[in-house]
Order: C-alpha cells, then sequence, then structure tokens
C-alpha cells in the first residue's frame, strides 16, 4: 500500500483522546544484530515533539538546565540517575567534560540511548550559540540504534499533515537503509501504524 492510502486508512480508524503517534517499522533480513553495528543520527524536515534536554557543561546556562562537573558527584546515587533519565529526552556536554560523563552516568544513559555523542550532543566550544544550535539540531533528529531484526521509529503524530508525516518517513527510511550493510537487501519490510492500532504493510519509494 502507498503511504498516502496507508494514512488514510488509519485516519479512519477509531479515534483516541490523545493524540496518536505515526510509528514506522523496518523489518530487517541478513543482518547479525550483535556484529553489525547498525546506527545512525537522522535529521527530520518535520518536528514531532518538543524534546526536553539537560547539559553537563561547565558553567550554568539559562538555555539549558545544567549539571556542572562538581555536581556530578550527587548522581552517584541510583535511583537520581534513573530520575534524570527519565526527566530528559536527550543531553548535551561539553566535550572536555565527555570521560568524566561516561563515567557518572553512562551505564544509564547509554542503554536509554540519551548519551551525547559526535554526531549529536557534544560541543567542542562551550557558548550561547552553539548550545541554542545543538538543541535546535536535536529537535528535529532522531537517533536510531538497532537491537533486534525490527526497527520502530516514531515519524510523526495524527495531529500532523499527510504531507509533514511522509517527508518525515522519507528521511527514516533513508536514513536507516543507509545504516544498514548492504542497504536496501537488508529490509525485509516496512509498516506503518497509530499507537493503538496494527501495522499495515507500506511501499516506501
Amino acid at each position: 500500500m502507498e503511504l498516502k492510502q496507508a494514512l488514510q486508512e488509519l485516519r479512519k480508524l477509531e479515534k483516541r483522546k490523545f493524540d496518536q503517534t505515526i510509528d514506522l517499522i523496518v523489518n530487517l533480513k541478513g543482518v547479525d544484530i550483535k556484529k553489525d553495528n547498525i546506527s545512525a543520527v537522522i535529521d527530520l524536515p518535520n518536528k514531532i515533539k518538543e524534546k526536553s534536554v539537560g547539559g553537563f557543561l561547565t558553567k550554568k546556562s539559562e538555555l539549558v538546565k545544567t549539571i556542572t562537573q562538581p555536581e556530578f558527584i550527587g548522581y552517584k546515587d541510583k535511583k537520581m540517575l534513573k530520575n534524570l533519565v527519565k526527566k530528559y529526552d536527550f543531553f548535551i556536554a561539553n566535550a572536555s567534560l565527555m570521560p568524566s560523563v561516561a563515567t557518572t552516568f553512562g551505564k544509564v544513559l547509554g542503554p536509554a540511548g540519551k548519551m551525547p555523542s559526535p554526531q549529536l550532543g557534544i560541543l567542542p566550544v562551550e557558548s550561547d550559540a552553539k548550545i541554542q544550535a545543538e538543541l535546535d539540531k536535536i529537535s528535529k533528529s532522531i537517533k536510531i540504534r538497532a537491537k533486534e531484526a525490527s526497527i520502530k521509529l516514531i515519524v510523526g503524530r495524527e495531529s500532523m499533515s499527510d504531507d509533514q508525516i511522509i517527508a518525515n518517513i522519507g528521511a527514516v527510511y533513508n536514513g536507516v537503509v543507509n545504516a544498514l550493510p548492504t542497504k536496501r537487501e537488508n529490509v525485509k519490510s516496512v509498516m506503518l501504524k497509530l499507537t493503538m492500532s496494527k501495522p499495515i504493510k507500506v511501499e516506501v519509494k
């Protein structure tokens, strides 16, 4: 089914009391998840939601809720660490602090997919302009990292227009394909669904 038609079919389903997400599922074949490191940062044409961002910086910033290095010691408590991960969607960090960030927060941020990386979140220079630029980038980016032979990503919300959702799907699909060892040959099937619906098989060109 073509994307436009699939979205029309999904919109005909029972309305829920919340703004459902549009989820893209890319099922893989011929990949070894343990050996093939399938990960990427994808820039979206259209923002899906506001993201809350925390910062590991050398000084307090008015642009982002900041945790400075002297405060790191307070996060040796596991409960505080878990609460921190729940509170923010993503984190940025001054490059010079990354070794300490990795030591203190890595074991929780890594598995949650929220660790700053060279592609997204690490600041070589700490200035308001650089921080704002990184926040803007994060607001329209998603990270993929395959843990199983099926990648599920949020590509939009019901409240967005079909054109906005389709543009996001194109960007996400191409980003996933480019991260695969043998590109489109590793794609078994592609499906689209709402938060509360069954998936529909689609063709992405």
